[in-house]
């Protein structure tokens, strides 16, 4: 009984948070953009499947910091705080008993390589702000990893159903090379916005750059636009 209230209450605050941003998000370039830059059949968003600049890959390159921290389940929380009405640390076994999803997504390197159709399980994003409410200030998200790693996301892009905090990826437990035990994944934006193993989500009143922004990278990072460096 008490697990269900919980669901319920999920998914009403799920329903509030889709009211609030679904037109900025039906708006954001990869849903509405009438000259997207790209090649292929079109995807379920309506844009190409292969973004200009991109190659499709067959293998998964590694790429992060040059450190792989080894975070075993018992270690890992998740800190969710900020600009939110109920702050939480959920550990590995709070995480689980989320609601989980599987889907299919493309994953879009800014490195100019492209992964199709990976399956991947985990936790939407939109679940997890409705567990902590975000305030009527929230506007962007921070994501930290145990790599110090550290990147932003508007909530227009962070709340889309394919934005997920992923364990699973084609029915395996996500390595500790990308990102395990749980990363970050953004479909519809370049795939450093995904922090890998993550660590905290912090709602932010305003933007705020992170890592590789700081470093001359879009602070948008639209892969149908090439919009890859500021």
């Amino acid at each position: 009984m008490e697990e269900q209230s919980k669901l319920d209450r999920i998914i009403e605050a799920r329903m509030k948070l889709k009211t609030r941003f679904e037109d900025k998000m039906k708006n954001t370039p990869s849903m509405a953009d009438h000259k997207p830059m790209g090649t292929g059949a079109v995807n379920r968003h309506g844009m190409p499947q292969l973004p200009t600049g991109q190659t499709k890959t067959i293998k998964w390159p590694v790429l992060d910091l040059g450190y792989h921290p080894d975070i075993t389940l018992e270690r890992w929380r998740l800190t969710i705080n900020g600009e939110v009405e109920n702050p939480v640390i959920l550990t590995w076994e709070d995480f689980m008993a989320l609601p989980q999803v599987e889907d299919t997504s493309d994953f879009h390197c800014v490195t100019t390589w492209s992964k199709m159709d990976m399956v991947w399980k985990g936790v939407r994003l939109v679940d997890l702000a409705a567990l902590v409410q975000p305030k009527e200030t929230a506007t962007h998200i921070m994501c930290y990893g145990y790599d110090t790693y550290t990147t932003n996301v508007s909530l227009e892009e962070a709340l889309k159903p394919d934005v997920l905090i992923a364990h699973t990826v084609y029915n395996e437990p996500l390595t500790k090379e990308h990102g395990g035990p749980a990363r970050m994944i953004t479909p519809q934006l370049y795939a450093w916005k995904g922090s890998k193993w993550i660590k905290r989500i912090e709602f932010l009143p305003k933007n705020k750059l992170g890592f590789w922004e700081e470093r001359g990278y879009s602070n948008t990072a639209y892969p149908w636009r090439n919009d890859r460096y500021s």
